[in-house]
């Protein structure tokens, strides 16, 4: 077996190959921290200030969802420990706040709201507690850490992720918590094995960041020791700090899965990017922000590189005091599900004529009209390479062009390049490496063209691609 021929036996699980089909999804940061205008709370806030009195968990669902949104995650607890549900293993909740007379629960609400209207419904839950007593305990703190986790993953429906995030700082009296990561994954694949666990977890890694920066090539098969890199506690966070934040990815890090790269490798695994980022400069509500939400050019270029780039999207928006999305980040959110439907609604490949010099019987290049991977293109065992061309009667103007690969059958494509053709005259309008679930290529001014080439010029083995999508451009 050829080391290529090994690299494309890693491939996505069930669960990761669901959630990548999300594409694009929310964060709600919602806690006592909304309340007191700090990014992160000490734990010693009282209970007593959370009253989102006008709270709407149908007002998130419906603005989420408006943006072409698939999912929510809840930030159900953070790492001041204030619990937004009826937790029975602490006072540090909203049972001992005046939120719906001490009868509230935050995620019950919008579990609910979500399961109205369509939306995967997702957990946070900080592993760092700085209410908690037992924290810096061993056992004991793990203890009071799954009591809780089971809470959320059996009173709320279907939860398809449970996200974390690495924070490990000092408890009581400087004791340092080592966190029972195994015990944590072991209790989610027990009580809800459809959720991928993200960041902190085997299904779903970091992009490096929280600025919304990518790379140029998002690998998903990369080596096993990557799903460490966030859990070692020096490489966490333990304060609240803007270089943190955005950090931006480095040299040596840029490239986690090329050929070279793992070249000599013995153990990979599949581990998709997800790229999380705020609409605001903060992570919660602030008043100071409300002129701050990020323009939409810069979402949807965050969009193109992660959706687009073979990551997913993870975009937080945070709920004011009164329980409502401010009216700026609902306009916002309007703003890109429209963007989306404009632009990724005319596929004029539909009216285009196709053929390639390359392809196995039965896999031909007719199966990229269809967005699916039941059928699809390959080539012939040991064809590495593939030009495909698609021509129109009449000139078109293209404002975007999406691949994607096969990934039940790993990521094989290494280069490609499309060609556009207009006449006599030609232009290479994009180069690229990595294909994988999806790749957005973005015509900023428009192409026009009468004919496309796209040349997969170096794969692993046998390329495939399931989907070839051309969107005209819209003025």
């Amino acid at each position: 077996m050829s080391f290529d021929e090994l690299l494309i036996k890693t491939i996505p699980s069930e669960r990761q190959l669901s959630f990548q089909q999300l594409e694009f999804y929310a964060f709600v940061h919602f806690t006592v921290n909304t309340f007191t205008g700090l990014e992160w709370g000490d734990g010693k806030e009282s209970p007593e200030i959370f009253n989102p009195e006008k709270l709407d968990a149908e007002q998130w669902v419906k603005a989420i969802k408006s943006a072409g949104m698939k999912g929510l995650i809840l930030t159900c607890k953070h790492h001041d420990g204030f619990c937004l549900w009826q937790s029975k293993h602490t006072q540090h909740s909203v049972a001992s706040s005046p939120f719906r007379g001490g009868k509230g629960d935050v995620v019950k609400e919008v579990s609910e709201a979500c399961a109205k209207y369509g939306i995967k419904f997702g957990v946070y839950l900080s592993p760092w507690d700085r209410n908690c007593k037992l924290y810096g305990q061993g056992k004991a703190y793990d203890d009071y850490f799954i009591s809780q986790l089971t809470e959320l993953l059996t009173n709320y429906g279907e939860v398809f992720s449970v996200w974390f995030d690495g924070a490990c700082g000092e408890g009581e009296n400087g004791k340092k918590q080592y966190y029972d990561w195994d015990r944590y994954y072991a209790t989610i694949r027990e009580l809800q094995p459809n959720a991928c666990i993200n960041v902190c977890g085997p299904d779903i890694r970091w992009c490096g960041n929280e600025a919304g920066y990518t790379r140029k090539a998002e690998w998903s098969v990369v080596p096993a020791r990557t799903r460490d890199t966030e859990k070692i506690a020096e490489n966490s966070q333990h304060e609240d700090n803007e270089e943190f934040r955005q950090r931006q990815i480095h040299a040596w890090d840029g490239d986690l899965g090329s050929r070279e790269i793992l070249e000599g490798e013995t153990d990979l695994v599949w581990y998709p990017a997800e790229v999380n980022t705020s609409i605001r400069p903060g992570w919660f509500y602030h008043d100071h922000e409300d002129d701050k939400v990020r323009s939409l050019d810069d979402l949807i270029n965050v969009y193109n590189c992660s959706v687009g780039g073979n990551a997913t999207f993870l975009l937080n928006i945070p709920p004011t005091p009164d329980g409502l999305f401010h009216e700026n980040d609902v306009k916002r959110l309007e703003d890109i599900g429209e963007y989306l439907r404009r632009n990724f609604s005319n596929n004029v490949l539909e009216n285009a004529k196709l053929s390639c010099n390359e392809s196995l019987d039965g896999f031909g290049i007719e199966n990229v009209r269809c967005d699916s991977y039941d059928s699809y293109f390959r080539t012939a065992d040991g064809t590495t390479t593939a030009a495909i061309d698609i021509r129109w009667d009449k000139p078109v103007d293209i404002a975007n062009i999406v691949l994607k690969e096969n990934i039940r059958l790993s990521q094989r494509i290494e280069n490609f390049t499309v060609i556009a053709h207009l006449g006599d005259a030609s232009e290479e309008i994009y180069s690229g490496t990595v294909v994988g679930y999806k790749r957005i290529i973005p015509l900023k001014d428009g192409v026009k063209a009468d004919r496309l080439t796209i040349s997969i010029t170096d794969s692993r083995v046998a390329p495939t691609l399931s989907f070839i999508g051309v969107y005209e451009k819209i003025d």
